[in-house]
């Protein structure tokens, strides 16, 4: 059984990861358009090895949820 997450939490890592990423792309000059943000998000979740903790996983899904509405 997990530990119980928080909605802020939640909300606080899923800005944590969306910046992350949107500071990566603009090291790389993307331009970091919601769906291209959303399917870096797929693609890291796809080939997470069982590294990332449940927090940062729950905020990847959760954060494409709302790029993809």
């Amino acid at each position: 059984m997990g530990t119980r997450i928080t909605a802020d939490e939640l909300y606080d890592e899923m800005c944590r990861v969306i910046g992350d990423i949107v500071m990566t792309f603009h090291d790389y000059n993307i331009e970091p358009k919601h769906i291209v943000i959303a399917d870096a998000l797929r693609t890291a979740m796809a080939s997470d090895h069982g590294e990332g903790s449940e927090l940062t996983l729950k905020a990847m899904a959760l954060a494409i949820k709302t790029l993809e509405t």
